[in-house]
């Protein structure tokens, strides 16, 4: 069986470093660096994504291929493979970090899938690198499985997403200490590949300009609007700033969607934005289970809570004029671009987030209407005590088909997590009178709304305590839990009622279990 051949565009049209030693330092003048990764002791394939392998023509049985596994643990290359990692700065928790790169990322090259497009693939935990710092370049199991079903999971909600095409064990034990309170402990390591049109972060341009590499900076932006903003290229400062205002739109409507499926990201640092609009380095993220705009689910975050569920898109626009401000040789120093583009992330938010609330209710979003009042008060309602934000706005499909409501009803109910007021009981009957008699202003008939509804209102997300149980499963060697709640998420607005246990709100057990209630950085 053949294997694909890889290319090296980055490695190609950009310069890099010429050391090769995963010795940690500054590097200067170069946007990588190429390492090889760390050979482990016995890489086995423990799950991978059959739809993702399909998408870039990689056959089944290539993929379960002895090679395979040895390929995607590190311990053999595909032909056209240059591993490197990339190098790139950012901003943590609202602080400039200078130079940070791929500490335990290794990029292997791009493959061209079947529609001539390319794909990077990109190994995370493949050992040190010279970006690595104190750390070991590794990855456990947990974390791992965590990203690779996240990956997918967020792919079939349809939101903008690298993905993960596999999971592999590597033999090896890797010690880590959870949550930084001194108590390390073996656990085993493990490795995913990635798979993305492009990693380059927000990072990637503030680091040159943060060295005054003006001229590097431009090579670099030049390569990215060649290969993915082609309508921007060879236009000079207009192109540049145009480009921004992309970015900004794209990252816009990726918080949209990320608040409409109660997704918090956790480290919305700006070495973890895509320049191309993606979620990215999934770590101590969690969906908010109760409506709770100042949840986070990130133990390093939980005094600051600057990436809260509800700051999520402010962070975004802090990230963008960062981005900017990074971008701003380009400008010539006209500060208006980066304005421009600020305007434009709050104008595509406000648009995108309205729309996709108004989907979630079924209505089509008309101010004269007093829609928006009707949102606020949903917002305000659904935050004052536990009521599960996936498991309510599920519930409506069934609630808009059925006689206006007199109470509360039974679907609607069981979203909630303890047993609510009188007084908020009522105030959610009035709202959802409310809601039922503006569905009746839409021109499609219940029924429609109700099947549109379920096409938007996802029954299955991947919860916290989920991952955990298949995370728990796996550590004993059992794969069929992780491989059942890989299989639902790909379905996740079918009814699958066999799996309707996958479907519930969070069990009292979860509320406070390390890796269900709270993560950390560490993996």
């Amino acid at each position: 069986m053949t294997p694909p051949t890889l290319h090296r565009r980055f490695l190609e049209a950009l310069p890099g470093d010429t050391e090769t030693t995963t010795t940690p330092r500054e590097v200067l003048g170069a946007l990588w660096s190429r390492v090889q990764p760390t050979a482990v002791a016995a890489p086995e394939l423990l799950a991978w994504s059959q739809p993702l392998a399909a998408d870039l023509g990689l056959s089944d049985e290539l993929m379960v291929d002895t090679e395979t596994a040895r390929v995607l643990g590190g311990n053999s290359l595909w032909p056209g493979m240059d591993p490197y990692a990339a190098n790139y700065g950012g901003h943590q928790f609202g602080h400039w970090a200078g130079q940070l790169g791929d500490g335990r990322a290794i990029g292997l090259g791009e493959l061209k899938r079947p529609d001539g497009e390319l794909a990077e693939l990109q190994l995370k935990g493949a050992g040190p690198t010279a970006y690595s710092r104190r750390g070991d370049g590794r990855a456990v199991l947990r974390s791992s499985i965590r990203e690779f079903l996240c990956s997918e999971a967020m792919h079939a909600l349809g939101v903008p997403t690298t993905r993960a095409l596999s999971l592999v064990q590597t033999g090896d034990q890797v010690v880590r200490d959870m949550f930084y309170d001194g108590n390390a402990q073996e656990e085993p390591g493990a490795i995913v590949c990635r798979v993305a049109p492009s990693f380059l972060r927000f990072g990637n341009y503030q680091l040159l300009t943060a060295r005054s590499d003006t001229s590097l900076l431009k090579k670099l932006a030049d390569f990215t609007l060649e290969h993915w903003f082609p309508e921007f290229a060879g236009k000079g400062k207009e192109g540049y700033s145009a480009w921004l205002t992309e970015v900004a739109a794209r990252t816009a409507r990726l918080m949209a969607h990320w608040q409409a499926i109660g997704f918090v990201h956790g480290v919305l640092n700006t070495d973890n934005m895509s320049i191309l609009g993606l979620t990215i380095d999934y770590g101590p993220y969690g969906w908010t289970d109760n409506f709770d705009l100042g949840w986070t689910p990130n133990t390093t975050d939980a005094q600051q809570h600057r990436y809260a569920f509800g700051d999520q898109p402010s962070i975004g626009l802090w990230n963008i004029a960062r981005l900017g401000e990074s971008l701003l040789p380009l400008f010539d120093g006209d500060e208006t671009c980066i304005e421009a583009a600020a305007t434009h992330y709050q104008k595509v938010y406000s648009e995108t987030a309205t729309k996709r609330f108004a989907d979630k209710l079924g209505i089509t979003f008309d101010a004269d209407k007093d829609d928006g009042q009707l949102l606020q008060d949903l917002f305000d309602w659904l935050g004052k005590e536990e009521t599960d934000m996936t498991l309510f706005f599920r519930s409506l499909a069934k609630v808009v088909v059925d006689d206006e409501p007199t109470s509360m009803p039974g679907t609607t109910q069981s979203s909630f997590y303890g047993t609510p007021t009188t007084t908020h009981l009522d105030t959610g009957i009035q709202w959802l009178q409310r809601w039922w008699q503006r569905t009746r202003q839409e021109a499609d008939k219940p029924d429609a709304i109700a099947t549109a509804l379920d096409s938007t209102n996802p029954k299955f997300v991947l919860r916290n305590w989920l991952a955990q149980n298949a995370i728990d499963a796996a550590h004993k060697g059992d794969l069929s839990v992780l491989q059942r709640l890989l299989e639902v998420m790909w379905r996740p607005f079918d009814e699958q009622s066999e799996h309707d246990d996958l479907a519930q709100k969070r069990p009292e057990w979860a509320r406070n279990k390390p890796g269900c209630s709270a993560l950390s950085c560490s993996s």
